[in-house]
C-alpha cells in the first residue's frame, strides 16, 4: 500500500529527487486498479494521459522550472466533469460510450498546474442521488464500511480519497453531493461559492445549483484546489469576476474571536451520536476562542420542497437533450418504431434510470401549465427567503457550523426504496446550495460503530477563506 502522501509531501518529494512523478503516477495508478473492485469508485483509468503529464512535470523539474502548485498530484475526476479524449458517462446508460471532444475548465486547469489524472470515478447518475446506488454501473462500497454507501452523488471521488487512491479528486455539488459523501467517508469536502469554480465541461444537472469542488484529506490539499480551479472563465457567463486570494496562506490556525452560529433548526434532525460528535466539535471551537450562540433560520423547514421542485425544473429542461437523435445511446428498437415519439420514448425510457425518470416527470409537471406559478415560482420565492437568511445571519457571524447530515453512513439498498427519506438525508446540505454560498465538510469524529461523521462550515459568498482558517484550526486541534 502506498504512503498517504499529500499535496506538499508530493512536491517536497520530486524537488529532493527522492522519486520521480512518474513513479508517482505508476504507484498511483497500480495501487488504485488493484483496489477498485472492493470499491467500484473508479469507471475508468487513464494511465497514459496521468504517465504523459507525469513526464510532463518531471521536465519541468529537470530544465530547474516550478512544476505547479499540483505537480505530480494523482488526481480523480468525477464522471459527469468531461475529460478530452476519455469517455465520461455519467454515470448513465445514455452515455456509456460517449467521449467529449474537450475538458472542462477545472481539468484544464488542474493539469496545468501539473496534476496528474488518473481515472473517471463513478456517481449517481447524472448526479441525481444521495447514495451512489443509481450509477448504471452498480454502486460504490464505502471504504470506511463496505455495506455501507459512500453517499452521493459524488460517491465515488470521497471514496477515492478515502481509499488513498487519488490524494484530492473532483465532485460536483448540487444539493450537497460533495459535502455528503465527504462526510460520510471521512474526507474534506468543498463547494465553493456559486460562480467561483467555471462548469463549463461540467454537464448540467440543475444549472442554477450546480457547482465543482475538491475532495482532499485535509483542509491544505483541499484549500490548494480550489486556490487552482477557481476564477472567471469566459467560457461561462456565470463564473465570477472576483479575485481568488492565496486560501492556504491565510491558514495560520489562529480563529480566536471569530462569531459562529449554529442553527437550532440543523440540530433537531440529528440522531443521538451524530448530536455528540457535533456538540463536541462546538466545544473544540470555543476552545480556540470563538464566539458560538445559537442562531435560527426559519425558512429551512421549506428547503427540501423548494429545492426537490427547483432542480427537477431544471433537470427537465436539461436532459430534454438526450432523445436518441444527436448524440448518446439510441434503442435497439427504434429501427422499427413506427413514429419518431416511439423513439424517443424507447431510448429516454431504456437509457434512464428510475430516479432519473422520477426527477424529470416531476420537473416536467411542475413547469407544464397551469401548475408553473403554484410550485416553480413558489419554490424560487422559498429560495430568495433562505437566501435572506443566511445574509442576515452573516451581519453578526463569520461563519455557521452545523451538522452534514442527520446520521452517518447508512446500508447499501437501506433507503433505496423509500424516495422520501433518501431525499431528506440532504436537509442540512440543500439550503447552502440554494443560496449558493460556500460551504464544506470537514472531519469531526466516528461513531461507536467507526463511521465518520462531518461538521458543516457555511460562510458567506466568496468567503472561502474564512472557512478554510476555520475548518484548518479545527482539524489541527
Amino acid at each position: 500500500m502506498p504512503k498517504r502522501r499529500t499535496i506538499q509531501s508530493i512536491r517536497e518529494g520530486l524537488l529532493t529527487k527522492e522519486f520521480s512523478a512518474v513513479e508517482v503516477a505508476r504507484e498511483a495508478l497500480a495501487y488504485a486498479e488493484r483496489e477498485n473492485p472492493k470499491t467500484n469508485a473508479y469507471l475508468l483509468f487513464s494511465s497514459e494521459r496521468a504517465m504523459e503529464a507525469a513526464e510532463r512535470v518531471d521536465r519541468k523539474i529537470a530544465a530547474g522550472d516550478d512544476p505547479g502548485l499540483l505537480g505530480g498530484v494523482p488526481v480523480a475526476v468525477k464522471d459527469v466533469i468531461l475529460t478530452k479524449g476519455l469517455r465520461s458517462t455519467c454515470g448513465s446508460k445514455m452515455l456509456q460510450h460517449y467521449i467529449p471532444p474537450y475538458d472542462a475548465t477545472a481539468v484544464e486547469r488542474i493539469e496545468a498546474a501539473g496534476g496528474l489524472i488518473v481515472g473517471k470515478t463513478n456517481c449517481d447518475e447524472f448526479a441525481m442521488g444521495s447514495s451512489n446506488e443509481n450509477s448504471a454501473f452498480g454502486p460504490v462500497r464505502n471504504p470506511v464500511a463496505p455495506d455501507r454507501v459512500p453517499g452521493g452523488s459524488s460517491g465515488g471521488s470521497a471514496a477515492a480519497v478515502a481509499q488513498n487512491t487519488a490524494v484530492v479528486s473532483l465532485g460536483s455539488d448540487t444539493g450537497g453531493s460533495i459535502r455528503q459523501p465527504a462526510s460520510f467517508c471521512g474526507v474534506v469536502g468543498v463547494t465553493p461559492t456559486y460562480g467561483r469554480v467555471s462548469r463549463y465541461g461540467l454537464v448540467a444537472f440543475a444549472s442554477s445549483l450546480d457547482h465543482i469542488g475538491p475532495f482532499a484529506r485535509n483542509v491544505r490539499d483541499a484549500a490548494t484546489v480550489l486556490e487552482v480551479m477557481a476564477g472567471r472563465d469566459p467560457l461561462d457567463s456565470t463564473s465570477a469576476e472576483a479575485p481568488v486570494p492565496n486560501y492556504t496562506a491565510q491558514l495560520d490556525g489562529n480563529v480566536r474571536g471569530m462569531k459562529l452560529g449554529v442553527p437550532v433548526e440543523y440540530m433537531k434532525h440529528a440522531t443521538g451520536e451524530t448530536a455528540a460528535l457535533i456538540n463536541q466539535s462546538l466545544e473544540v471551537l470555543r476552545s480556540l476562542g470563538c464566539d458560538v450562540r445559537e442562531i435560527s433560520l426559519p425558512a429551512t423547514d421549506y428547503a427540501i420542497a423548494a429545492y426537490y421542485v427547483i432542480c427537477t425544473a431544471e433537470a427537465s429542461s436539461n436532459l430534454a437533450r438526450y432523445d436518441g437523435v444527436r448524440y448518446g445511446f439510441r434503442s435497439a428498437s427504434s429501427a422499427t418504431a413506427g413514429t419518431l415519439s416511439d423513439m424517443y420514448r424507447n431510448t429516454r425510457g431504456e437509457g434512464f434510470g428510475a430516479e432519473v425518470k422520477r426527477r424529470i416527470m416531476l420537473g416536467t409537471y411542475v413547469l407544464s401549465h397551469g401548475y408553473y406559478d403554484a410550485y416553480y415560482l413558489k419554490a424560487q420565492k422559498v429560495r430568495a427567503l433562505i437566501t435572506r437568511d443566511f445574509t442576515n445571519a452573516f451581519h453578526s457571524l463569520d461563519a455557521i457550523v452545523a451538522p452534514v447530515s442527520p446520521f452517518p453512513a447508512f446500508r447499501i439498498g437501506e433507503k433505496v426504496n423509500d424516495p422520501m427519506e433518501m431525499y431528506l438525508s440532504d436537509i442540512y446540505t440543500i439550503t447552502g446550495s440554494l443560496a449558493g454560498i460556500p460551504c464544506m465538510s470537514v472531519p469531526c469524529g466516528t461513531t461507536n460503530e467507526g463511521l465518520p461523521v462531518g461538521l458543516q462550515i457555511l460562510c458567506n459568498h466568496f468567503h472561502e477563506e474564512k472557512m478554510f482558517r476555520l475548518a484548518d484550526a479545527f482539524e489541527r486541534r
